[in-house]
């Protein structure tokens, strides 16, 4: 089921992704960007903030559970651009519900952030990047009725294509790794650190 579900996502946010790049083509010429005065280019730099919702799957080490689930939350960041290369940093804080059972032990992952360093080149409206840094988390454990959460730091990394819309609007798909490092759980007897793939569809609003 989770596998078909997984499908059923990646397929949506697939198409999600192709009707933002078609809607950005489409605007009209008149009121867009791509009648901006020869020489000109859309301009990336800024602070922004938005909105995302995507897939999660991944596993726990020293456990045969692969907590998957939905998963969504905020992002900010600030860019700054030189000719086509665009860097900068970006936050996100995320709910999941990213959770698998494999008796008597349930794993599952309520929330996680990032805060990592984006790097890219744009083609005009189309900024190609790539992004690492730190990533942070809660992990839960249950067993025969206990319960134990504890939070974690690891790792991110991740490739992406965002596409700007207007001036003020953009909108991203977007796929992160991230590796939280193990922690000693009672309920378990061992220690337990999530791994997870993340595919996701965002938009911003550039200020």
């Amino acid at each position: 089921m989770k596998k078909l579900i997984l499908a059923l996502t990646l397929a949506g946010l697939a198409v999600a992704a192709a009707s933002t790049v078609a809607s950005a083509a489409d605007l009209p010429r008149s009121t867009s960007y791509y009648q901006a005065p020869a020489g000109t280019y859309y301009n990336w730099s800024g602070a922004y903030a938005g909105v995302n919702v995507g897939y999660q799957w991944g596993s726990v080490s020293n456990s045969v559970t692969r907590p998957s689930g939905l998963e969504g939350g905020i992002q900010a960041g600030y860019n700054w651009q030189n000719g086509q290369f665009v860097f900068g940093g970006e936050t996100d804080l995320q709910i999941s519900g990213a959770d698998d059972t494999f008796a008597p032990f349930k794993f599952s992952n309520p929330w996680f952030g990032t805060l990592r360093g984006r790097a890219g080149l744009a083609m005009n409206n189309i900024l190609f990047f790539g992004t690492l840094g730190l990533a942070y988390g809660g992990v839960k454990g249950e067993s025969a009725g206990l319960a134990e959460t504890k939070t974690s730091i690891g790792w991110t990394a991740g490739l992406g294509v965002e596409v700007g819309l207007t001036p003020a609007w953009s909108a991203k798909l977007e796929y992160l790794y991230f590796d939280l490092a193990n922690r000693s759980y009672s309920v378990t007897g061992v220690e337990n650190g999530l791994s997870s793939s993340i595919v996701r569809v965002g938009v911003n609003y550039h200020f």
